[in-house]
């Protein structure tokens, strides 16, 4: 109910009216409200931050599947985040052509599943590349026998472990391959009205061209939702570069490295060479009270003066050579 004016109130309104002190239209102006529609039928579960982290870790897996995956198709292949939005799985599915490679994936430790879609014609492509074709999609569809299978479930299978280290930064996954479906009515793992976030790939094997397709419940992604923030990624992402920086240097601490002394050099004929006998004496370039290079690996590093420790030959380090820094 609105707010009743007194007498006074009414008349100091109408003196402001006829004066011209208070417009009418502003009066009306200042009531209104923004109102802004909202579906329930499709809530608003996935913020554009939350789409644009997962496109920087979908932008991520595209790049270790177009490094990895050409190691077992024998082809170039280049990968790409189309766009990346929000429906409900029922849209999703009813958007699927038959037959379609789904692959159920159990996301642990997060509680529910991922379908990773791959288009048919990629499908028939790397299966011409596995066994020895050029890598040509077939021009008419058609199911997929047991052997195809078979080889797609092990293809599947690369492309699910390479997305470990993309998310790494939000938490540590270790998905499973539960079964591979090429009919969307047998891969209804969440109600129809749910809502998902697709991230879209364009995939290209040689003259070959198709999508896949990441497909992500809200009900699988809800425990971690606070992590898809750009900012929590690149903090995580500094974070794990540290550690990855200081891994890399005690790794390198203990790399084995040839350290050689040289005497000297001379050349002999392969005949002398051939005949060298214990106390032969072959003359060098150098002088002998030269010094000595000490090379790290190829690349001279120290020189030095020969001599002897603990009845073993051995080398007193005198100058440090800056070359090569």
């Amino acid at each position: 109910m609105g707010e009743v004016l007194s007498q006074s109130e009414i008349d100091n309104l109408l003196a402001a009216l006829s004066s011209g002190e208070l417009n009418v239209d502003q009066m009306s102006e200042g009531t209104d409200k923004q109102v802004k529609d909202y579906d329930f039928s499709r809530p608003v579960k996935f913020s554009k931050e939350h789409l644009r982290t997962l496109e920087i870790i979908y932008e991520h897996y595209g790049r270790l599947i177009s490094s990895n995956l050409p190691i077992y198709l024998r082809k170039n292949i280049q990968v790409a985040v189309a766009n990346s939005e929000t429906v409900t799985f029922s849209e999703f599915t009813n958007s699927l052509s038959n037959p379609v490679i789904l692959g159920i994936v159990d996301f642990r430790p997060l509680s529910g599943n991922i379908i990773i879609e791959l288009s048919a014609n990629l499908g028939y492509a790397m299966i011409d590349r596995m066994l020895g074709g050029p890598g040509v999609p077939m021009e008419k569809l058609r199911d997929f026998s047991t052997i195809e299978m078979t080889i797609l479930q092990k293809i599947m299978v690369v492309c699910m472990d390479l997305m470990r280290e993309p998310w790494k930064n939000v938490i540590e996954i270790d998905p499973v391959m539960e079964r591979i479906e090429t009919n969307a009515q047998f891969a209804q793992m969440i109600a129809p009205s749910d809502m998902i976030a697709i991230v879209s790939m364009e995939v290209k094997i040689g003259d070959a061209e198709g999508f896949m397709n990441m497909c992500l419940p809200y009900f699988t992604l809800e425990d971690v939702m606070d992590n898809l923030n750009t900012k929590y990624w690149y903090s995580t992402m500094q974070k794990d570069e540290a550690d990855y920086e200081e891994h890399i240097e005690s790794l390198i601490k203990r790399i084995d490295v040839p350290v050689k002394a040289v005497l000297g050099q001379s050349q002999v004929s392969v005949n002398d060479f051939l005949h060298l006998q214990i106390g032969d004496i072959i003359r060098l370039d150098t002088n002998v009270e030269s010094e000595l290079d000490v090379y790290v690996g190829n690349i001279k590093k120290f020189t030095a003066l020969p001599g002897s420790s603990k009845d073993k030959y051995a080398v007193r380090v005198t100058s440090i050579v800056r070359e090569g820094e």
